[in-house]
């Protein structure tokens, strides 16, 4: 739990994940195994660094059509310094496994992102 707290901690600027928090109010097992399983485990491995992690992860969520966590993932990735261009590419690739379809709505969800961003202060 620890690991994975550090997990999120680390790719969300230091702060807890809302999401994850929200979640762990109405179903505290699925919380506890995203933090514990997901991120201290497996996410937290020393196999691949943080930006190879999240841009193979944003292209995954993409690939199936989840484009809200896709988008979640996204804005971690550009936390660490992935860049806006790095993300189109990874979206690209989507459309030589999953298609256009799903290609063209994780490229919609990453410019409603990158439009958020733009208007943080």
């Amino acid at each position: 739990m620890k690991r994975g707290d550090a997990v999120i901690r680390s790719l969300n600027r230091g702060a807890p994940q809302p999401a994850l928090e929200r979640l762990r109010q109405e179903f505290p097992f699925l919380a506890e195994a995203t933090e514990g399983y997901a991120l201290g485990d497996v996410w937290s491995r020393t196999g691949l660094d943080s930006r190879t992690r999240q841009l193979a992860t944003v292209a995954a969520f993409a690939a199936l059509g989840e484009t809200p966590l896709m988008k979640v993932h996204a804005g971690y990735a550009l936390n660490i310094g992935v860049s806006e261009e790095q993300l189109k590419e990874a979206i690209y690739l989507v459309t030589v496994t999953s298609g256009f379809p799903r290609a063209l709505a994780a490229s919609q969800a990453l410019s409603e992102l990158f439009a958020e961003r733009r208007r943080q202060p």
